[in-house]
């Protein structure tokens, strides 16, 4: 067998799907997997989705792509449905998550720029934090497993440790333009930010005359069972990065923000050749259908209750594999006692996939879709890996 003409950045399963069926995955030879990561939280409305198939095919048919010199009804649509939906003004649609974190940067710098203050260019991250993989992100993540072999890392980002308010305090000065944080960190293995905290952030930028900054690329658009996860806090930011589950599978993302923040981002600042493509657009809104319908964020909210409490089962009855749980919604996290690449592989071979975290977190992420049926599926599917490990560890006790 040939290597890959591919670039070896990942280390792939070998798996090769054919074709999905709501939340499960189907290989060309006919095994079917329970997929509880949903393309890394991207797959909302799971797999084949008849209204966003429907919809799809329909722009499809009609027009793909005009570039943004021109106006594009569905962006005028999609963005003013975006804006009744959440504390928004205005919207800039990109491609992905890590260009939406990029244009949430460079509208925080550019509204300090505006008022005089152009040293004002700082972002403040914490430890932890996943923002993208270009080369300002990755700084604004402040990973070094990310940032090593690639130069420098990029001025006017600083870290401090989640949670500790006085560490936050003692990096703020005249050079810092805002603070981002994602209300829970996905990569970094499912932790959530504590409400106060969030407050704190909140008044120390109202204070500090500073933009607070929410990455909801992952726990946006119904993931926790609110539209955006910071609803549940009751705290709101200047400017929001959204991706992954907006688009349903198909890439996009949008960068979303007050009318103050935004005031800086007249024409020429900033610009995408695809971002807000009609394909884009149509399932964007289509996917909004979808979730903003009546009852749906409710359920959410039950089956990601009902799947924690079966989580939490789990790990109470396999200490040796599973330390516990935690998350919110249908994104989950289970803390493992084996290195979470096993548990994941195990999980893998008991036909459900899921997705490793830091922390030696397995992030569980189904499809907003999943049935409670669905549910005690993947229970018993992950019981099955967990049981694999706890006998693998038994023989090798015995070996030794």
């Amino acid at each position: 067998m040939s290597a890959s003409a591919l670039f070896g950045t990942y280390a792939r399963s070998g798996l090769e799907f054919d074709h999905g069926e709501g939340v499960w995955l189907v290989t060309k030879d006919g095994r079917r997997f329970l997929d509880c990561g949903s393309g890394i939280a991207v797959n909302s409305l799971g797999h084949s989705h008849p209204h966003l198939v429907s919809e799809l095919k329909a722009q499809a048919e009609k027009l793909w792509h005009v570039s943004n010199l021109h106006k594009v009804p569905g962006q005028e649509r999609l963005g003013e449905r975006l804006c009744a939906a959440t504390f928004a003004d205005k919207v800039f649609f990109t491609n992905s998550g890590a260009e939406a974190m990029e244009a949430a940067i460079k509208t925080a710098r550019r509204y300090q720029y505006d008022r005089g203050h152009p040293e004002r260019f700082h972002i403040v991250t914490f430890e932890g934090a996943f923002h993208g993989r270009t080369i300002a992100t990755i700084a604004a993540g402040g990973q070094a497993k990310y940032l090593e072999g690639f130069g420098p890392k990029a001025p006017g980002f600083d870290q401090v440790p989640a949670g500790d308010l006085d560490a936050l305090k003692k990096v703020i000065g005249p050079q810092t333009a805002a603070i981002a944080i994602e209300p829970v960190q996905g990569e970094g293995g499912i932790r959530e930010i504590p409400t106060e905290f969030l407050r704190a952030l909140r008044k120390l930028c109202d204070d500090e005359g500073m933009l607070l900054i929410f990455d909801e690329i992952q726990t946006g658009v119904g993931r926790t069972g609110k539209l955006f996860a910071h609803e549940w806090s009751g705290v709101t930011p200047d400017i929001m990065a959204i991706a992954k589950g907006i688009g349903g599978g198909f890439p996009m993302g949008a960068c979303l923000a007050t009318e103050e923040a935004a005031a800086g981002m007249v024409p020429g600042t900033h610009g995408t050749t695809f971002g807000g493509n009609p394909l884009a657009m149509a399932v964007g809104n289509a996917v909004l259908d979808v979730i903003l319908g009546e009852d749906f964020l409710a359920d959410v909210q039950k089956k990601g209750l009902s799947f924690k409490q079966k989580l939490a089962g789990l790990a109470d009855s396999h200490p040796k594999i599973l330390d516990s749980v935690r998350g919110t919604g249908l994104m989950l996290g289970l803390k493992c006692v084996v290195p979470v690449a096993e548990f994941v592989g195990a999980a893998r071979e008991a036909g459900l996939l899921a997705v490793p975290a830091g922390d030696n977190v397995m992030r569980v992420m189904p499809p907003l879709t999943i049935s409670e049926e669905e549910i005690s599926e993947a229970v018993a599917r992950l019981e099955t890996a967990a049981l694999s490990l706890e006998q693998k560890l038994t023989l090798e006790g015995a070996a030794e």
